[in-house]
């Protein structure tokens, strides 16, 4: 929990110098959201344009060789992740002034958090592309993997535990803990993405189709199903009829990759708890980060739609 405090702090030009110095790319640099590292959309000469990832100060090199494995291992099987650019000396990871960076190529797209409506269609194509990459990490392991990782839905009621106790809000505090699941030992475990957020997947605006899925940071070891369920989380919240939208990601994920009876029995539940994990983790960060704007995209919407959704 110490990464908010260890953010790298390089300003664009900088980054462009970084480019310019370690990926051999001159180009000009604007920064995006984020968490706890830093990325920045890069733009050359050509209008080619990339995204340079400064890791946490935290960050370890052996997740972010695993981030990159991964990337390798699905561009054979996908195509709707990014692409690594290899560094001047040929390296996937390279150091400045002893921060790990990457590049990759930019997907377009707009984030699916910015598209309205989301028609039945968009939802069903989601979880087609979810249970295509589902498909694709089923023979994809890396030991950086195995964490032990605050995100991780297996850990959910844990988070729940200790920091529902800082949402200020007593409704959505309530709600929160009425969100603590029981593990159903059936469920399985293997390589997921981890973070399959509306502002993560990136839509065709001429197409309404999914044209990207970004950042692996949030990989872990974790339940199979809890990509769906993460999707479906962020998917449902300003829905009229929640439980409709998520079957029709449902649909789309269960066309291309089967899940058990008792997976399908949890991806709801999951889904509940990724929301209230997220409120809580929420209610930590911003008493580290206080004008942090990107920890306060969702927590709005999930303060203002969780208690309805629980309820529905």
């Amino acid at each position: 929990m110490r990464l908010l405090e260890n953010t790298p702090r390089f300003d664009v030009e900088a980054v462009a110098r970084i480019a310019a110095e370690s990926f051999g790319l001159r180009a000009t640099a604007r920064p995006l959201p984020s968490e706890r590292d830093q990325n920045f959309l890069l733009t050359n000469s050509t209008d080619e344009k990339f995204v340079l990832k400064i890791a946490n100060a935290l960050e370890s090199r052996f997740f972010l060789e695993a981030q990159n494995a991964v990337l390798k291992h699905v561009a054979t099987r996908v195509d709707f992740c990014q692409s690594l650019v290899y560094g001047s000396n040929g390296d996937d990871v390279v150091t400045v002034e002893g921060y790990f960076v990457r590049m990759v190529r930019y997907l377009p797209g707009v984030p699916l958090g910015e598209i309205r409506p989301h028609s039945a269609e968009l939802l069903r194509d989601l979880g087609r592309k979810l249970g295509q990459l589902a498909h694709a990490l089923q023979d994809f392991d890396h030991p950086a993997v195995h964490r032990d990782f605050h995100w991780d839905l297996s850990k959910g009621n844990q988070i729940i535990d200790e920091y529902a106790p800082l949402i200020e809000n007593t409704r959505l505090r309530d709600v929160v803990l009425r969100c603590i699941v029981g593990f159903d030992p059936r469920l399985r475990r293997s390589v997921i993405h981890g973070d399959a957020n509306d502002y993560n997947v990136l839509v065709d605006p001429q197409r309404m189709t999914v044209s990207g899925l970004l950042d692996f940071g949030d990989m872990v070891y974790s339940y199979t199903a809890a990509d769906l369920a993460i999707a479906v989380a962020y998917v449902v919240l300003d829905k009229a009829h929640p439980r409709a939208a998520a079957d029709e990601v449902i649909k789309g994920y269960t066309h291309e990759f089967a899940l058990l009876d008792e997976e399908l029995e949890a991806v709801w539940r999951l889904a509940l708890l990724r929301l209230a994990v997220s409120a809580c983790m929420a209610a930590y960060q911003q008493r580290q980060q206080p004008e942090n704007e990107y920890l306060r995209i969702s927590q709005q919407a999930i303060e203002q739609n969780l208690p309805r959704i629980l309820h529905g």
